[in-house]
């Protein structure tokens, strides 16, 4: 199966190949690791030739590292023949919990015993995901970020059944297609990164929902301020930086109590009306002016490369894990 290089394997099967499911399979391929994709959506195809070619295109900017022969990819007809003869297996199926169930449970049925699941699910426990299966112990969540191909966050949680053997497995594969795995400690509903994301989410809501902001004017907020130090910063150590020479409790103690004060609608959500939905899709129209879903994406991939490429000479976020994997990829090819 795998050939001694941790964490590297030759052909994995996905099920599904929607915009998280044909992202994973253009890192895959990229990596130089055959796939074998199970989706029944007629333009299937159609797709995720699309995705790989915006991928191809950002991953000939992001890195000057030789990349591995691209590995080829096949459309077979059922979960059971997408895990036939593969070493890893990555399930990025709609947000349904009895649809993950059932597809994982066919799976686990077709697989090898060794074969480890991922599953991309943005929210739903691991424990519930694999109900079905004969073989729990092997299945972790792996969430992943928009783009999968670009982006290097995977959050691995465990289930109440799954080994660690599975979990360190699952971790080896995504540090060799160059990604930060982070370990969730417990298993929790939503995780972590998204737990935080929805909080903002649901913040932005509100905000045009009262008209304080236009969608517009929610991105840039984010994108010209907090955003630009989150991408290599976060959260926490932003705080402790703005607290100054007293560090982290100077910075609690002077904008602590700010927490109590009125200023948020966290754990209340607007109804979305159709009045508030038409507001917002109309005005995010205006905001990408008539680009269609391909060029936002490239546009996307270009920031990203960008913003990595110029962390990598830190290096520092994400650019310490690019620059890692470029390391490993030049001592592999």
């Amino acid at each position: 199966m795998a050939d001694g290089r941790a964490g590297h394997v030759r052909t994995v099967g996905l099920l599904g190949g929607g915009v998280i499911g044909g992202g994973w399979a253009a890192r895959f391929l990229l990596n130089g690791i055959d796939v074998k994709l199970f989706d029944p959506d007629p333009n299937a195809e159609r797709k995720m030739t699309e995705m790989l070619n915006n991928a191809r295109s950002a991953w000939a900017s992001l890195t000057e590292v030789r990349l591995p022969t691209e590995g080829s990819w096949t459309i077979v007809g059922s979960a059971a023949e997408a895990a036939t003869g593969v070493e890893f297996l990555q399930e990025s199926a709609p947000e349904r919990l009895d649809l993950k169930q059932n597809l994982l449970a066919e799976a686990d049925s077709a697989a090898a015993p060794d074969v480890v699941f991922g599953s991309s699910t943005s929210g739903l426990r691991p424990t519930l995901l694999a109900a079905n299966m004969a073989h729990p112990e092997r299945l972790v969540v792996a969430h992943p970020f928009n783009p999968v191909y670009l982006l290097p966050l995977v959050e691995v949680c465990a289930g109440e059944k799954t080994t660690p053997e599975s979990v360190d497995r699952a971790v080896a594969v995504y540090e060799s297609l160059g990604m930060r795995p982070l370990r969730v400690r417990k298993e929790i509903d939503g995780f972590i990164a998204d737990r935080l994301l929805e909080a903002l989410w649901r913040e932005a809501l509100w905000l045009v929902n009262d008209g304080v902001a236009t969608v517009s004017e929610v991105d840039d907020a984010i994108r010209f301020g907090a955003g630009l130090r989150w991408s290599f910063m976060g959260t926490m150590q932003t705080y402790r930086i703005a607290g100054g020479e007293g560090g982290m409790r100077h910075f609690m103690e002077q904008f602590g109590p700010a927490l109590q004060w009125p200023w948020t609608k966290l754990m209340d959500v607007p109804e979305l009306t159709d009045e508030l939905l038409d507001r917002i899709a109309e005005q995010s129209d205006e905001q990408v002016g008539g680009a269609d879903v391909r060029d936002l994406e490239r546009l996307r991939d270009r920031c990203l490369v960008a913003v990595m490429q110029a962390l990598r000479g830190v290096p520092y976020g994400a650019g310490e894990v690019l620059a890692d994997y470029e390391r490993s990829l030049a001592a592999r090819t």
